[in-house]
């Protein structure tokens, strides 16, 4: 039998496990909604305790030891607090982060979106030159962050992910408005770069004493950054490898440095990202989440065939509609669906495609693990 750790970084590394591993919470992309969680916590008779918000941004909770003993969960996840947080409530229960961008939750239990944009319309040179720029030398972000790295690595068996906060181009849409955002990608490059490479200069300044912070405790290296819609990249190639990739180079460069040449990199994007894994493994990339079946290309068998020599795959669990809205022999024959997939001579972590939300039963989130861990 392996432990946890050793049964994640042998599925990274392209070695069969004993079983698949399981990710639930080991990133800031593969938890839970607040409300699923406490239904979960309700079914396995966890003892009654408040939750707390992992993101309030994505409506998360921040998943408790026993809960995620109970489920037998391979990965625990490092993610620090970033320049995201509240910084001022307002009285219609929608909040400004410390960027200045306003955000807003509409009626339901899932995610805020932007509300106002912080840099919207026309961004001159001295309008980005007086922005109020978050620190990324902030202590806050780091403090505390060593002993708890260390403590999952020293103290447990489980694998530990470290997950900075949400990457350079969502940065960007945010402070734009998503809509400007690829205005200024197809049209106005000097906008896009100016922007694009005063956020990137904060957040690898930021990433870098995450990592520094945390020291030989890590086993593995989160990057989250959505390039996919669901029916295709949000770009051309051409577009993506002059405008997106060299910045995403830089970044997976200075995880190299800081963390070593061997630390697995897991990338998030949602959406049809087929086309692009080529390009995620040129820059380093040696895992990718979260796998989402139910958008276009995005068969696992063909990826496993086309990419499983050199790229890891975690998620593949639908969310779109066998989590919420299929039964427990739903979910089953998922779970053996992706197993069989993706775990061909390891190269496969288990969980689910995205966050889990909140219409998802909770029997279906016990069966998904319990499942995973028979085979």
């Amino acid at each position: 039998m392996m432990t946890h750790r050793e049964r994640v970084l042998a599925a990274l590394n392209h070695r069969p496990p004993d079983r698949v591993p399981v990710d639930i919470g080991g990133t800031f992309a593969s938890t839970i909604n607040f409300r699923a969680y406490e239904n979960l916590k309700r079914y396995l008779r966890i003892p009654d305790r408040p939750t707390e918000f992992d993101s309030r941004r994505s409506a998360t909770a921040k998943m408790e030891e026993d809960v995620l003993q109970k489920l037998d969960v391979d990965c625990r996840g490092i993610i620090p607090r970033g320049a995201s947080v509240t910084a001022r409530d307002l009285p219609d229960g929608s909040y400004v982060d410390a960027w200045g961008v306003t955000w807003a939750h509409p009626q339901g239990e899932g995610h805020y979106y932007v509300r106002a944009p912080v840099l919207p319309g026309d961004l001159s040179a001295a309008t980005l030159k007086s922005y109020p720029w978050p620190d990324p030398d902030d202590p806050s972000y780091t403090d505390g962050l060593r002993e708890t790295a260390r403590s999952l690595h020293e103290d447990t068996d489980y694998a530990v992910i470290l997950c900075p906060p949400v990457g350079v181009f969502h940065q960007c849409q945010f402070m734009r408005g998503y809509e400007q955002w690829l205005m200024d990608v197809a049209a106005d490059p000097t906008t896009f770069e100016s922007l694009a490479d005063a956020v990137l200069e904060y957040w690898v300044a930021l990433a870098r004493n995450l990592i520094r912070a945390c020291g030989p405790y890590i086993d593995a290296i989160f990057y989250g950054d959505d390039i996919a819609f669901q029916n295709g990249p949000m770009m051309g190639p051409a577009l993506f490898r002059r405008q997106i990739k060299p910045r995403l180079q830089q970044i997976m460069d200075m995880y190299r440095q800081e963390a070593g040449a061997d630390m697995p990199i897991i990338y998030h994007t949602c959406g049809a990202a087929g086309s692009l894994i080529p390009d995620l493994i040129d820059i380093g990339v040696t895992c990718l989440n979260p796998v989402q079946v139910a958008a276009t290309g995005m068969d696992t068998a063909v990826l496993k065939r086309e990419y499983g020599q050199e790229m890891a795959f975690l998620g593949a669990v639908d969310t779109q509609w066998v989590l919420p809205f299929g039964t427990p022999d739903d979910v089953r024959a998922e779970v053996r669906r992706r197993v069989a997939d993706l775990n061909v001579d390891g190269g496969y972590i288990l969980a689910a495609v995205h966050n889990l939300q909140a219409e998802v039963p909770p029997q279906n989130i016990v069966t998904m693990a319990e499942e995973a861990h028979r085979l």
